[in-house]
């Protein structure tokens, strides 16, 4: 079983379905309004835990009533929120997501998810050292980040960045990230793609060329693409699936990812494990509540 450290966001999500996005003030009618728990960090850890792996998270949460609610679903799918922590005066972090044919939109507001600090990191470095693989986003302050990839450097844990939302980043940090999972603007943005012609196999061989061990790059009905080592570069078809809400999909092909890894298993393996995971997510709505378990992905027929 992997022991897997989660550093990262938790946030409350407003969900509402609609039949259109609105043009700039313009109301359009929805239905089935949801608060659902998610948020990043969140929606990884619960998926790594639902999924088999042991899990503790590094967060932060507001003295409210979502807190409350956020930390006892985590709890709830088996994370260890020891550190997870309440912030008192400030509010925890929400996520209004509109739904529209499967797509997302999603306005966010960190609240509690910015208290968090490298000193926070430096508090939590035992448990990265301990850990099998140290698993982070980039919805809290990108000094938490530098700061955690830096402490799982120092002391050989892998690590797996899932970069999103898409920032620059140093290439100084990217060097020191084992397993790099981008969408393809997350990865243009990474590589430093000013233009619209680049490849996906160019975009992956210069994050390679930064210093990533394995890039794999998610492509949404178009599947996965991934350099892994020194191997060649390999392709592999989504999963077809009738898709509800792809809100928690990137979340949950990296929580399911970390797992498979942390148990020994083949890339290519761990890759498909993942996809699966991915696949029935995207069939549910909702970003937590969309998550699988385990015995789910062993018996989907994909």
């Amino acid at each position: 079983m992997g022991n897997i450290c989660v550093i990262g966001s938790i946030n409350m999500d407003l969900v509402i379905q609609t039949p259109r996005w609105p043009a700039p003030g313009e109301t359009v009618s929805g239905e089935g309004f949801m608060t659902v728990p998610g948020g990043k960090g969140a929606n990884q850890a619960i998926a790594a835990a639902r999924l088999g792996g042991t899990v503790r998270m590094l967060a932060r949460v507001g003295d409210d009533a979502f807190g409350t609610q956020l930390l006892d679903n985590l709890k709830a799918s088996g994370v260890n929120c020891d550190d997870v922590q309440m912030v008192t005066e400030t509010p925890s972090g929400v996520a209004v997501i509109t739904v529209c044919a499967g797509e997302n939109a999603i306005i966010l507001d960190p609240g509690a998810n910015y208290s968090l600090t490298p000193s926070d990191v430096r508090a939590f470095a035992t448990r990265i050292r301990e850990a099998d693989m140290l698993l982070v986003q980039l919805e809290v302050p990108l000094s938490v980040v530098t700061e955690a990839v830096h402490v799982a450097f120092d002391v050989n844990t892998p690590v797996l960045l899932n970069p999103a939302p898409a920032v620059p980043l140093d290439h100084d940090l990217l060097q020191r990230v084992t397993v790099l999972t981008p969408n393809r603007g997350e990865a243009a943005l990474l590589a430093g793609d000013t233009g619209v012609d680049s490849s996906v196999e160019s975009l992956i061989d210069r994050l390679h060329g930064f210093g990533v061990e394995t890039v794999c790059m998610t492509e949404g009905a178009q599947g996965i693409t991934y350099r892994h080592g020194g191997l060649d570069i390999e392709h592999r078809d989504a999963i077809s699936v009738d898709v509800v809400d792809t809100t928690a999909a990137g979340d949950v092909f990296s929580g399911a990812l970390a797992v498979a890894l942390t148990e020994g298993a083949l890339f290519e393996d761990a890759a498909a494990f993942a996809q699966k995971a991915a696949a029935i997510a995207v069939t549910r709505a909702g970003a937590s509540s969309s998550i699988p378990y385990r015995a789910e992905v062993e018996s989907f027929d994909a």
